[in-house]
């Protein structure tokens, strides 16, 4: 059972409406109204539970002022579920001024957790190196979103990015520019739904795969960049160290070093040095 003066934030399914918790489906059920981002999405969902609720729309556009709203209603001893489109309210998703203005007013926020893509991605990546940094959606600008990485790239961990289809290509294309194409990125396309796709390939070669099939470019991404190797590789420039990317996708390890050493003339160890470290990165040699 809900308590009163209580708002609920309830994670909804990111693509497969299989993935709703047995506790977010009570809760949905029992509150008083259910607060959306976007009421014409939510009631699909309620449809679909056998749901039917007042609904009240709290969107980037309005969040300050229906925050006021929500908290009046609370005091009042309403019960109220704020869910998103997709996923946790107040993460890259409008629900943070919300929650904000629920705690300061001295009234119970409890969390009704479930399905995260940036968790379902990183799950599925087979990143071996601990711990990763979320950034969440980049500046829509190309200065702004160069400007932000230039600063997020001297991070020693994953990179975890949320991407729009229209502008994925751009982004991409950011991303190996400042990052560096020698680094390795997991794309995660429409996790959970029909059309998922989980791909990783190197910075450098991520565009060409995606101009190569449009429908790739489709659905909303998460994108996995992974940690930078090549502070253990220092003194090797970017085409050796692309080079020895590519001969350990198709080649053991000590066949790969073995042949980038004779076609770079770079010392062995330092190349052997190298391959350790992107195997400790990537699921693939």
């Amino acid at each position: 059972m809900t308590e009163s003066g209580t708002l609920y934030v309830v994670a909804t399914p990111i693509g497969n409406l299989g993935d709703i918790t047995q506790r977010a489906i009570s809760t949905l059920q029992l509150v008083d109204a259910i607060a959306a981002e976007d009421t014409r999405h939510t009631v699909g969902l309620l449809r679909h539970l056998g749901i039917s609720k007042p609904l009240l729309a709290v969107h980037e556009h309005n969040e300050q002022q229906s925050a006021q709203g929500l908290i009046k209603r609370l005091q009042a001893g309403e019960s109220i579920a704020l869910v998103t489109d997709a996923g946790t309210p107040a993460v890259s998703d409008p629900g943070a001024l919300v929650v904000q203005g629920v705690r300061q007013a001295g009234l119970a926020v409890v969390p009704i957790p479930g399905v995260s893509a940036v968790i379902t991605a990183l799950s599925a990546a087979g990143i071996v190196q601990p711990g990763f940094y979320f950034e969440g959606f980049l500046p829509a600008s190309g200065s702004q979103r160069r400007k932000r990485l230039e600063i997020l790239k001297t991070l020693p961990t994953t990179l975890v990015f949320y991407e729009a289809p229209h502008r994925i290509v751009e982004c991409v294309t950011d991303l190996a520019a400042v990052l560096g194409g020698h680094r390795q990125l997991t794309l995660a396309r429409e996790l959970t739904k029909t059309f998922e796709t989980i791909h990783t390939c190197g910075l450098a070669e991520a565009v060409a795969w995606l101009q190569a099939d449009p429908n790739q470019q489709r659905g909303e991404f998460v994108l996995l960049v992974h940690a930078d190797v090549q502070e253990k590789a220092e003194g090797l420039d970017d085409e050796t160290l692309r080079i020895l990317q590519r001969l350990l996708q198709e080649l053991p390890l000590k066949q790969a070093v073995a042949l980038a050493t004779d076609i770079t003339g770079q010392k062995k160890n330092e190349l052997y040095e190298a391959a350790l470290a992107f195997k400790a990165a990537n699921t693939h040699e």
